[in-house]
């Protein structure tokens, strides 16, 4: 992963929230703490699972 992209990611996430207030108009992400906590615990699960190389491929489960 390129740190000069996740520093520009997070720049365009800050003036883009910054502009969302500055218009008084709602983030469409969670404005809360625990609700950003949450996304990051999907984000480490999703890595976890990845890391571990286990899952399941629900499609084929399924039969499609």
């Amino acid at each position: 992963m390129s740190t000069h992209i996740t520093v520009l990611a997070l720049v365009t996430g800050l003036l883009t929230g910054a502009l969302f207030r500055f218009l008084n108009v709602p983030i469409p992400a969670p404005p809360e703490l625990p609700g950003v906590m949450g996304i990051v615990g999907i984000f480490v699960g999703y890595k976890l699972i990845d890391y571990f190389g286990v899952g399941v491929d629900l499609l084929e489960a399924l039969g499609s």
